[in-house]
């Protein structure tokens, strides 16, 4: 027996209305701008949620270094060897996600999930067991006090069955419903079967990302409310409504209303950053294509000079890639504006960086900072 689908109020279903809105609205707006800063966008968001994720799990490494750490500059993050590997794996799960929000044929099955474990974890195998179901019981421990127990899992010869369950849900079950309500029970019920002996916390999550962006509405990058849930105060609410709705055993017969709430919120209150975040991009752009003749620069040394706006620093890989240049191109570019006084380089070798310079346009570096109001649409 899984956790069971709530039934829905006025407030709730207003919100999903309006989160329906937002979304409409960000897909339009993405489809509008230009294509190579929403390719850096798609590229940061991902790194926030990678970022935020593994965060709540206790591996802190910034959102910037996490993109780096995607763009193959290992040796340049200062991070320690184990976060930069879990940061890594997490990569590697989420680009696959990612890779299947369009395929035609798609569906779930207990093999995909431990596929998705196995990218997850599988640097800890055989120590811990990754893409397999634990063999053991499972006890989670209070926060802050590891002898106070939180939540023990579903004895492990149930998990098959469970997982058969689930998975049977995830193709055939409450279709009908709401693509976000679904997705935020995938969740729920995957993080409390809780079937494997680690990760369950970053799969859970991570299910509810593909839940989502198989809905059709938004690309994967702008779906994901992983960098809401790491944020501190979100993240202590997100283990409070977990504790209150999952119960302190398995417990699929309680109200699931409060997790699903929790959830319309998350959904909202991210889509909400997200659309400001593309707002104060494309006027970024915009006021860097205006600026550009007076500076006597090109349409693709704006990409370097967007990507420092926007994520405060850019490298010399991620502007070759971006504009698909060679490493003599790349470094030819960043000199001369560096020579423009448009960027200061810092550090040595694969360490450097480029920030801005002193001749960087204030109004874009504004533009970037622009502060942002977001609305609890439960309190309207």
């Amino acid at each position: 027996m899984l956790y069971r689908m709530p039934s829905l109020d006025i407030a709730d279903r207003r919100v999903l209305d309006e989160i329906d809105v937002l979304r409409d609205q960000l897909r339009h707006a993405v489809q509008q701008a230009p294509m190579k800063w929403t390719q850096d966008l798609r590229k940061a968001l991902t790194a926030s949620a990678i970022a935020a994720s593994n965060t709540i799990e206790g591996y802190r490494v910034d959102a910037k270094d996490v993109a780096d750490l995607m763009d193959g500059e290992r040796d340049a993050v200062d991070a320690s060897e184990e976060n930069k590997a879990e940061t890594l794996a997490y990569q590697q799960a989420m680009t696959y996600i990612q890779s299947l929000h369009d395929v035609p044929d798609f569906r779930y099955s207990k093999e995909l999930l431990n596929a998705l474990h196995w990218m997850l974890q599988g640097h800890h195998h055989p120590q811990r067991l990754a893409g397999q179901w634990r063999r053991t019981a499972i006890r989670i421990t209070a926060p802050g006090d590891e002898l106070a127990t939180d939540y023990e899992g579903p004895d492990a010869e149930r998990l098959p069955d469970l997982m058969g369950e689930l998975v049977d849900w995830l193709n055939d079950g409450d279709l009908e419903a709401h693509v976000l309500v679904r997705a935020a029970m995938a969740h729920l019920n995957l993080v409390k079967i809780h079937p494997w002996s680690d990760g369950n916390g970053r799969m859970s999550r991570s299910l509810q990302t593909l839940v989502i962006a198989r809905g059709g509405v938004l690309a994967p990058e702008f779906s994901s409310i992983e960098e809401w849930l790491g944020m501190p105060g979100n993240t202590w609410e997100y283990y409070k409504v977990l504790r209150e709705v999952g119960g302190p055993v398995y417990s699929p017969e309680r109200e699931t209303g409060p997790w699903v709430r929790f959830n319309l919120l998350a959904c909202h209150q991210q889509t909400q950053r997200v659309q400001r975040r593309v707002e104060r991009s494309n006027d970024c752009w915009v006021q860097l294509m205006d600026a550009a003749s007076s500076f006597g620069i090109t349409e693709r040394q704006i990409t370097a000079l967007h990507e420092v706006a926007m994520a405060g620093r850019v490298r010399r890989s991620r502007y070759e890639k971006a504009e698909v240049l060679n490493t003599q191109q790349a470094t030819r570019d960043l000199q001369a504006l560096t020579k423009a006084g448009l960027l200061t380089a810092v550090g040595q070798t694969k360490g450097r960086h480029y920030i801005a310079g002193p001749r960087f346009p204030e109004q874009v570096l504004a533009t970037a900072r622009r502060p942002h109001t977001i609305t609890d649409p439960y309190a309207s």
